[in-house]
């Protein structure tokens, strides 16, 4: 029996080591921390159970029988974090370069069908050199299945990767379908073909970084939502982003004990706002003001910050925001913004996650960039978004809100639960000026006149009550009060009903 035992804790020994420990020293020099211990950083101490520690892949051709490691390249299981189940799977560099094998999917296809069935998220580690090439289509049909449970797996229970190395070629697919993708700086990139290969097709001359490294698809792609230093950082925060979130989407998000007051009065609020029109202020201040202990989880930080999009909690319950950022290109929607916060939208929606719009928005930002680019269709993603979430929606607008960008951002007419507005917000087709200019057009010439009308038309319509005359905002409200009034609507929404039409699913304009 003895013999037995120790014959098991060989195997194990054996199976922990992945690749040898060269492999993991060399893992280890380039800044990278190996699959095991990742699972280790991210999950609580002691709770990963691991599956299929001995598989092994099947293929033969090419010499492969002789080497057959255990675990195939990939390491999967279950854990919690604070207490939580998850299941997560991480890919092993120092065996075959954490290729995709038969063998090497189908563990990962295992450990997301338990995910769908018992309702708790997947988090994935993607380190791997892309298809085993010795298995030819065999590792492509892999592919194809880690794929598709993606697609089923979306909308049900929550999915974050994280690319911990390279990430080329079909792999990308399955990251670009989950939820939320973290980078890490330096190690780690992303691409569908390598930068030989554009160099063999197009003749670009680029490094792997710069065609698919962090910066690039936190800033450019907008395929990340953030890049961390190192894996020990990007381990961390994930652990911080799943508190916010629920295990599945028949649950609600956790609530966690807060120590800050929801009737807190904030008196700086009152002079946020500057009184010159032009002049922009930063409406992350109103965030941290607004948020439980000022704590703010931002989410595609680096990607049009015209938008800002992240996690707060509001009597420790978990809250999406959505807000303009008037210190960047005005706090105006474009086509990036839109597709921002669109998508963020839906994950909160799909995810019961009440949402939070602040509102500071001039309008859609004009240009033929924006018209060519399909501004229209990736304005009507947000629009979209928002009508058809059907969880608790609270807006506050802080200053101005025109035309059709008053509309998208989570207006009444949207199905909007509670519309809140400071004294200082201007509800309107358009600006002053423009709007003088073409209802006074033949007095143009006439400048003293001219600033007469815009003066009358500020009077009249620079202000909330115009639209708080029609309903369409519910009340105007201190800016010193506004956590207190944005903390008890919510509350009151706690149990909140609504179901749209029955469909097999919509058609957003994509």
């Amino acid at each position: 029996m003895k013999d037995i035992l120790q014959q098991l804790e060989d195997r194990r020994a054996t199976a922990r080591l992945g690749g040898g420990q060269r492999r993991i020293d060399a893992q280890h020099a380039k800044g990278k921390l190996t699959a095991r211990e990742r699972i280790e950083l991210l999950l609580d101490e002691g709770s990963f159970e691991e599956f299929d520690m001995f598989v092994a892949h099947r293929c033969t051709d090419f010499g492969m029988e002789a080497d057959r490691p255990a675990g195939d390249g990939v390491v999967t299981g279950w854990g919690t974090v604070n207490g939580r189940m998850v299941y997560v799977f991480a890919q092993d560099f120092t065996v075959m370069g954490g290729s995709v094998s038969e063998t090497h999917a189908a563990k990962i296809c295992k450990i997301m069908d338990m995910a769908l069935q018992n309702g708790a998220p997947v988090i994935g580690m993607n380190d791997s050199g892309g298809a085993r090439i010795q298995e030819g289509v065999a590792s492509l049909a892999a592919y194809g299945e880690v794929f598709q449970r993606n697609i089923l797996a979306s909308g049900v229970v929550p999915q974050i990767s994280l690319i911990m190395g390279p990430c080329a070629g079909g792999a990308v697919y399955s990251p670009a379908m989950t939820d939320f993708i973290f980078m890490v700086k330096d190690s780690s990139y992303m691409f569908v073909t390598g930068p030989d290969v554009v160099k063999t097709v197009t003749n670009e001359q680029v490094t792997a970084e710069e065609l698919g490294g962090a910066s690039t698809h936190t800033r450019k792609s907008s395929v990340a939502d953030g890049a961390f230093e190192n894996d020990v950082e990007a381990l961390a925060e994930t652990r911080r982003l799943i508190d916010f979130l629920p295990l599945n989407n028949r649950e609600k998000a956790p609530v966690r004990p807060f120590f800050d007051d929801p009737a807190r009065i904030e008196p700086s609020l009152d002079t946020l706002v500057p009184d010159n029109p032009n002049q922009p202020y930063d409406m992350k201040e109103l965030i941290l003001k607004l948020a439980d202990e000022a704590d703010f989880f931002e989410i595609q930080r680096d990607f049009a910050a015209n938008i800002i999009t992240g996690f707060i909690r509001l009597e420790g319950q978990s809250i999406g925001v959505v807000a303009n950022q008037p210190m960047v290109l005005a706090g105006c929607l474009d086509i990036d913004a839109s597709r921002k916060a669109a998508r963020f939208v839906r994950f909160c929606d799909a995810f019961e996650i009440p949402i939070l719009t602040l509102v500071d928005v001039p309008g859609f930002l004009p240009g033929t960039s924006q018209e060519y680019g399909g501004v229209i269709k990736h304005g009507a993603k947000l629009l979209f978004a928002y009508g058809e979430a059907t969880v608790p929606k609270v807006t506050v607008l802080t200053r101005k809100t025109y035309g059709g960008a008053y509309v998208v951002m989570s207006s009444k007419h949207l199905r909007g639960d509670f519309n809140y507005a400071w004294p200082t917000a201007e509800v309107a087709v358009m600006g002053a000026k423009g709007a003088v200019e073409i209802l006074y057009r033949s007095e143009l010439g006439d400048k003293e006149k001219i600033a007469g009308r815009v003066k009358d038309y500020e009077d009249r319509f620079a202000n909330p009550f115009v639209a708080a005359e029609k309903g369409f905002i519910d009340e105007v409200i201190m800016p010193h009060s506004t956590r207190r009034r944005v903390a008890r609507a919510f509350a009151s929404l706690r149990s909140k009903k609504l179901t749209n039409p029955w469909k097999k699913h919509d058609n957003i304009p994509l």
